[in-house]
C-alpha cells in the first residue's frame, strides 16, 4: 500500500520520527482538492498518541478538501542545514499518511485544542487558556489525522 524507502541506510527509527513530530512547530498538510488539484497547506499542529491535530476555520478550502477525500499526508522537517560547498542540505524529515477527520465530539475537540494550546502557549495559565478556548469555541474546528503509515529520512551525511 505504501512505498518502501529505497535508501534504507537513511531511514529514521519510529522513535526518531516521533521526536521530530514532537519538536516540530509546523508542517505541510497535503490533501486531494475537490477541484482535482493537490492542496498543500502549511499548518501548526500537535502530535499525540498516533494522531496529529490541527485547528482550522469552520469553512474553507481545507475543510472542503477533507470532506471530499479524507486521505492525507503531512510532512515535517526536523532539520535543514544548507551546506553551500557541497550543494546540498543536511536534513531530517518525517512524512505521515492517514485519514483526516473533523472532530465532532466535544470532549475530543476540547482535549485536542488543549494539547495545541499547551504546545504553543505553555506558559499560559489553564484559566487563561480555557477563557480563550471558550471565547472562540464556536468559530473553529479541530481536525485529527490518524497515522496509518509513518517514515522518516535523514541526509546520508548525518548517518553515524
Amino acid at each position: 500500500m505504501f512505498y518502501e524507502m529505497r535508501r534504507k541506510r537513511q531511514l529514521l527509527t519510529s522513535g526518531e520520527c516521533e521526536d521530530i513530530l514532537n519538536k516540530g512547530t509546523s508542517g505541510v498538510l497535503a490533501l486531494y482538492g475537490s477541484n482535482g488539484y493537490p492542496y498543500a497547506v502549511p499548518l501548526s499542529y500537535v502530535y499525540s498518541d498516533g494522531w496529529i491535530y490541527f485547528h482550522s476555520a469552520i469553512t474553507g478550502h481545507k475543510i472542503d478538501a477533507i470532506k471530499f477525500c479524507p486521505k492525507a499526508s503531512f510532512c515535517v522537517t526536523g532539520s535543514d542545514n544548507v551546506v553551500p560547498g557541497e550543494y546540498t542540505t543536511y536534513f531530517s524529515s518525517v512524512i505521515v499518511f492517514g485519514g483526516i477527520h473533523i472532530l465532532d465530539n466535544k470532549e475530543e475537540k476540547m482535549e485536542a485544542i488543549k494539547k495545541l494550546a499547551v504546545k504553543y502557549a505553555a506558559s499560559t495559565s489553564e484559566k487563561d487558556m480555557l477563557s480563550v478556548i471558550n471565547k472562540e469555541w464556536e468559530h473553529f474546528c479541530i481536525t485529527g489525522l490518524l497515522i496509518e503509515h509513518m517514515s522518516g529520512k535523514k541526509a546520508k551525511e548525518l548517518i553515524k
